[in-house]
């Protein structure tokens, strides 16, 4: 495939696409029962204002959190100026959205009131606030026990402004951002990725008027710039100059991500380059056909299939090897020092952190990889449970580079990921289940 059509049908497999027409409709539905409360008005839809990246349309397929702010009437504000002001106007709101929603998990989280929809597997966070003049708005905060000012239509405007000079491709790049993060388990919020890209146009004018032909070149510098930024404990975003929190680094990712691009760029204009992008980006990127003498089945399955994925929090794993008669080494340790992977080795592969609150639920995917795998036809790839509580127990067999994937779901959203290489020199891996 030329690079044109990889870019084309990885933007376009990004796209949110239906889920707009669900997100409308429980926007409007959230929205109606509160103004029929806070404003005594039947079927009224006004007063909102979509924010975060659905709000700045740098949102892509699998979108978990959309964020809305509610408008309050201006005139109800002396009631909730107390310290106890910021509660009770969130409490009210949850009130009002139970009294609609009955069976659904909804609640009060600092300073937004969480909708978590099951049927659709997204959540709204609802922030009710009051707009002032300058079109800023003051939210409520429990914490703090009094109201805190955003610029959410600063962040839009810049955003649009940046797009537009780019001939659309700040969105473009976010998106595919969006999707890198996704794909590798990169902690980043919506607003630190927006706030990058934007700062990566604003240091050059290269690709104002590129087209997807030169997309390659493109996100290869963005990973560059990427990997070059200092550690830093947050940004100022875009536009409103708030404070956007770095929960994580992300420069190693990143120049891993630099130097797959440049594997991929090697190979334009062949099928593996196909494959080089898919791991930068993930399955939105499609494969080359397969030839029709490939002997191997394709057993691989993909989380994106059975879950959304949006990464939001980290998980870290590494794989205990035992012998008998010999010590537990940990994977991590015998990668690092380049130590060998050999034959007859139980591999125990659990997890070692995990930001994710509980309750929650984890799966694998062990894949193998190599001539040895193909020719035996047990590339495996499969999405598994756990053999024990986050633990996967697994066998050595015949030589290869696999890869054994973590996922970590949430009320039904992969919400971290971790991977971790395998490369055996003269074995591959197998069930400790398996015949």
């Amino acid at each position: 495939m030329k690079t044109s059509d990889i870019f084309d049908a990885l933007l376009t497999d990004l796209k949110v696409g239906d889920t707009a027409v669900s997100v409308s409709s429980r926007r409007d539905q959230i929205v109606k029962a509160l103004n029929k409360d806070f404003r005594s008005k039947d079927g009224c839809a006004d007063y909102r204002l979509m924010v975060g990246s659905y709000g700045r349309h740098t949102a892509i397929k699998g979108v978990s959190d959309l964020d809305m702010i509610f408008v309050l009437p201006p005139d109800i504000r002396s009631n909730y100026d107390s310290d106890a002001g910021p509660r009770r106007v969130l409490e009210r709101v949850r009130d009002d959205l139970k009294a609609r929603y009955p069976k659904t998990m909804i609640r009060v989280d600092q300073c937004v009131v969480r909708v978590q929809f099951t049927s659709n597997a997204f959540k709204f966070e609802v922030q009710p606030a009051f707009e002032n003049e300058d079109g800023s708005f003051e939210y409520p905060d429990t914490k703090a026990q009094g109201w805190r000012v955003t610029k959410p239509r600063d962040e839009i405007a810049a955003t649009k402004q940046c797009n537009d000079r780019t001939s659309t491709n700040m969105r473009n790049l976010a998106r595919m951002i969006r999707a890198w993060k996704n794909a590798n388990g990169v902690v980043m919020g919506g607003l630190l990725i927006d706030t990058l890209v934007h700062g990566f146009f604003a240091q050059t004018n290269d690709y104002d008027s590129a087209t997807t032909d030169t997309f390659d070149l493109m996100v290869r510098d963005f990973f560059e710039f990427l990997k070059e930024e200092p550690d830093k404990g947050y940004y100022l975003a875009l536009g409103s100059n708030q404070r956007v929190t770095v929960k994580a680094r992300f420069q190693p990712k990143a120049k891993k991500a630099y130097n797959k691009c440049l594997d991929a760029i090697e190979e334009t204009g062949k099928s593996a380059a196909n494959e080089k992008w898919r791991e930068v980006f993930g399955t939105s990127v499609p494969l080359a056909t397969r030839k029709a003498a490939q002997l191997f089945g394709d057993s691989e399955q993909f989380i994106e299939n059975e879950y959304p994925v949006d990464i939001v929090e980290s998980v870290t794993v590494d794989c205990e090897v035992t012998q008998n008669g010999w010590r537990p080494t940990s994977l991590r340790e015998m990668l690092r020092t380049g130590a060998p992977l050999k034959a007859d080795k139980t591999l125990k592969f659990y997890i070692i952190n995990c930001t994710v609150g509980e309750p929650y639920q984890v799966k694998w995917k062990v894949l193998n990889r190599g001539p040895e795998a193909e020719r035996r036809n047990m590339i495996r790839g499969q999405v598994v449970e756990s053999t024990s509580r986050n633990t996967r127990m697994e066998h050595s067999d015949f030589k290869g580079n696999h890869v054994v994937e973590c996922y970590v779901i949430k009320d039904g959203i992969v919400v971290a990921r971790d991977r971790i290489d395998v490369p055996i020199s003269n074995t591959s891996i197998r069930s400790v289940n398996a015949s």
